[in-house]
Formats: structure tokens, C-alpha cells, sequence
């Protein structure tokens, strides 16, 4: 016969352990709201780019998509490096180590610089790279000519992302979201004073956007620099005491961590730009079709990408103090999160998905309602798209926290080029589905991805919560 104090101390257990659950969660959310938001305002910051560049014709808009094509490959080399800077600064969080969240910090700066420099020079022979590609000469040009003013924005770009994934890492991230959304009116001003000539400023057009792109870059760096040497929690931490100080040993360890994570972005990044060019021979209905619903799919992204952020913290935190049943519990309680809210996010796409289209498409295009169609087809087939790659997304940034990124870029290989784009090019052209094969592609491995990350992370973290 079970004792009633038997009974009561297991329905305490029970009850403190979902209390224990309901504060993770609500912990990951505090810190990952304003890491969504401030995605959301590097993305509002890009469209209003692309809005005042549109105005200049098709031209200007077919050069600037050719120069980000250079700009993104070398933007993702160093992002894996500077993305790094948050698992080493939690786990140092975590153990009480302040000089080592410092040392992370500083070399993750120094990694922006390092590779800033020659992905930088390389942006100057933009033109002879698109030229040797096959594109035309005057859109080379233009393309050239927007390349050479944003020659010197990445590294202050980089550093920014370093500085924010040390600040979400000590559990303040507002910051730069602050930052961010003063940047989001002055980068519209500005970009439109030099792209039209207004204010008494020279019309440059293309010059004149790169400019401004460069400008706000750096002011962002300036003053997340200042906010972490002189504000309070920040200023404890002394971030640029011996920043002169070669840090080799952390420096490897920030590459071994991070060169992973640039090789997985790049993989599936390598897929969503080719199926591009596969929904390109398509039609350009299609094409139209397959950007609008991948612009809304990034968009949606950046709620899971704030959430996998906090993973990242919340697991390096439980790491440095060596408590892997939390560790666990974090990565958990993220997923769970952003699931959740995913769900309910798709289930409002999938509702509206005749209706999104119509606002990125104009009253006049005689095409216009064949693509919107196209488009609603495939938000519906996202619709497991959108929940499994929040789910990847996330996954992917707890195991961070562990400083597990070698396997997620095989996996990555695997997902996105063995089994999504041999599927989708199939679906697509052999079997005759077109875009919606395509999609049917991306679905498959995405899901697969999430599949194999959420194992990954149950393996790693599964003996030591046992154990604990």
C-alpha cells in the first residue's frame, strides 16, 4: 500500500518540476524577444534598401541582387566566427569567468577584422568576377559600383553581431535592439539623401545606397562599442583591456567552433539559391511566386532565429556551470517555444495565404493573379516548411551552447543537397510538378535536418542528465 506521504511528495516533484519548465521557458523568452526584433530590423533595413533602389529600374535592381550574391557568400564566411563568440562568452557567463567572457569577446572582434580584410579586397574585382560569370557588362558595372561602397562594411558589421552575441550572452541583449531601431530611420534617410541628391547631398545612386549601408554599419559598431566600454552590466567586463593581446589558443577554438556553423549557412543557403535558378527555367510567374513566399518564410524566420539565439545562451549558461540536466532542459524548453509559436504563425499564413501575395505584387501586372495563386500554393505546402525549420533553426543553436557543430554541417550536406535538391530538382522537371516539387523539396529536408538535429542534441545531452 502506497503511503499518503508518498503520494504527496511525488505530486511536489511533479509540481516543481513543470514550475522548473514554465521558468526556462519564460527565461528564453525574455531573452530572445528583443534578439527577434532586432533581426527583424536588420531585415527592414534591407527592404527599405530595396524599396528606394527600385525607383532608380530594373537595372539597378538586377545589379544590386548580383552584388549581394558576392556580398552574402563572403558575409556568411565570417558570420559562422563572429556567431561563435556567443556559446564561448555564455559558457564563460555560466562558470563565473569574466576574463574569459571578455577573451571571447575580444577575439571575435579580432576574427571580424582578419577576415574583413581580404573578403573585403576581393568585393573590389566584383566586376571582373560577375563578367567572368556571364553577366552583362553595364549590370557588371553597377554592380561593381555598389560593391566599392560597401567594400568596408562587413568588418564594422561583423564586429556588431560579435558585440551583440556578448551581450545576449550576459543576459542583455536590448541594446542592441535600441540600436538597431535608431539605425532603421537613420539608415532610410540617409540611403535616400545619397541614393537622390536630397538635403544638398550629390546624387549617387548605387554609390550613394552602398554609402549608406556603410555609414549606418559603422555607427551601429560605434555605438555598441561604447554601450559595452562605459554602461553598466557591460562595463564590469572590461572589453577592450588588452584587446592588443594575441589570444591564439581561444582564437583556434572560436574557428573550430564557427567555420562549422559558416559551412552549414552556406549549404543551405547553396540550396534555397539554386532552387532559384530551377524555378527560373520555369517561368518568371513562378519565380515571382517562389520569392514571394520565401521573403515571407524569412520574415517568419526571424521569430525561431531570435529563439535560437537564446538557445544558444541559455545552454552555454548551463554549461559553464556544469549542470546538464538544465543544459537539456533549454534546449527542450527552445524548441517546445518555438514550435508553438510557429504553429500559430503558420496557421495565420495558412489562413491568409491568397491574400499575403497580393501586397508584394502591383494593381497593373498582368501576371499578377496567376503568381499570387502560385504563391498561396506554396505557403500551404511551407506549411510543414515553416514549423520543422523553426525547429531546425533552434536545434541548431542549442547544440552551439554544447559547441557542437560539426555534425549539423554533415547533416546539413545530407538534408539540403543529398536528399532536398536531388528531390526537388526530380519533382520539379521529371515528374512535371514545377515550383511546387520544388517546395516539396525544401520541406523534405528541412524536416529531415530538424529530424537528425533534435536526435543529435537528445544523444549529447541524454547520459549526462541521467547522470546528474
Amino acid at each position: 500500500m502506497v503511503s499518503p506521504g508518498t503520494i504527496t511528495a511525488a505530486a511536489s516533484k511533479a509540481l516543481a518540476g513543470r514550475t522548473i519548465w514554465r521558468v526556462e521557458i519564460a527565461e528564453t523568452a525574455k531573452l530572445a524577444w528583443p534578439m527577434a526584433l532586432t533581426q527583424l530590423g536588420q531585415i527592414a533595413m534591407m527592404t527599405t534598401d530595396l524599396a528606394l533602389i527600385g525607383r532608380l529600374g530594373s537595372q539597378a535592381v538586377a545589379a544590386v541582387g548580383l552584388a549581394q550574391l558576392i556580398l552574402f557568400i563572403g558575409f556568411v564566411l565570417g558570420m559562422g566566427p563572429v556567431s561563435a563568440v556567443a556559446p564561448l562568452a555564455a559558457q564563460a557567463f555560466g562558470a563565473r569567468n569574466p576574463r574569459m567572457v571578455r577573451r571571447s569577446l575580444r577575439v571575435g572582434l579580432w576574427a571580424a577584422v582578419l577576415l574583413g580584410i581580404p573578403v573585403n579586397l576581393v568585393q573590389l574585382w566584383g566586376e571582373d568576377i560577375l563578367i567572368a560569370g556571364g553577366q552583362a557588362p553595364d549590370t557588371a558595372a553597377l554592380a561593381a559600383r555598389y560593391l566599392a561602397s560597401l567594400a568596408w562594411s562587413m568588418i564594422p558589421a561583423w564586429c556588431f553581431i560579435a558585440l551583440r552575441n556578448f551581450m545576449g550572452a550576459v543576459n542583455r541583449p536590448e541594446p542592441a535592439l535600441w540600436i538597431t531601431l535608431v539605425a532603421i530611420p537613420l539608415n532610410g534617410v540617409l540611403a535616400y539623401a545619397l541614393i537622390y541628391g536630397a538635403f544638398g547631398l550629390p546624387r549617387l545612386d548605387l554609390l550613394g545606397a552602398g554609402l549608406a549601408t556603410t555609414g549606418v554599419n559603422v555607427a551601429m559598431c560605434i555605438a555598441a562599442v561604447w554601450i559595452c566600454y562605459a554602461r553598466r552590466p557591460f562595463k564590469k567586463y572590461r572589453v577592450l583591456g588588452r584587446f592588443w593581446r594575441p589570444d591564439w589558443p581561444l582564437m583556434r577554438q572560436l574557428f573550430a567552433i564557427g567555420v562549422p556553423i559558416s559551412g552549414a549557412l552556406m549549404l543551405e543557403w547553396g540550396l534555397f539559391s539554386s532552387a532559384a535558378l530551377l524555378v527560373g527555367w520555369i517561368g518568371t510567374a513562378a519565380l515571382a511566386a517562389h520569392q514571394i513566399a520565401l521573403q515571407v518564410a524569412t520574415v517568419l524566420f526571424m521569430i525561431p532565429f531570435g529563439i535560437s539565439l537564446a538557445a544558444t545562451v541559455r545552454v552555454g549558461h548551463a554549461v559553464g556551470r556544469r549542470d546538464p540536466a538544465a543544459a537539456r532542459r533549454a534546449g527542450f524548453a527552445a524548441i517546445a517555444l518555438g514550435a508553438v509559436i510557429m504553429l500559430v504563425t503558420t496557421l495565420v499564413v495558412i489562413v491568409l495565404r491568397n491574400t499575403v501575395p497580393l501586397l508584394f505584387l502591383g494593381g497593373d501586372d498582368a501576371a499578377g493573379p496567376e503568381t499570387a495563386r502560385l504563391a498561396g500554393t506554396l505557403l500551404l505546402i511551407g506549411a510543414s516548411f515553416f514549423v520543422n525549420d523553426a525547429i531546425q533553426g533552434i536545434t541548431a543553436g542549442a547544440l552551439r551552447g554544447l559547441n557542437d557543430t560539426r555534425m549539423p554541417m554533415l547533416y546539413a550536406a545530407i538534408s539540403f543537397w543529398l536528399v532536398g535538391f536531388s528531390t526537388a530538382y526530380t519533382l520539379a522537371f521529371p515528374l512535371g510538378l514545377g515550383a511546387v516539387g520544388i517546395w516539396i523539396g525544401f520541406s523534405l529536408s528541412v524536416t529531415i535536418f530538424a529530424v537528425l538535429l533534435v536526435w543529435r542534441f537528445h544523444t549529447q545531452t541524454r547520459d549526462g542528465a541521467q547522470a546528474a
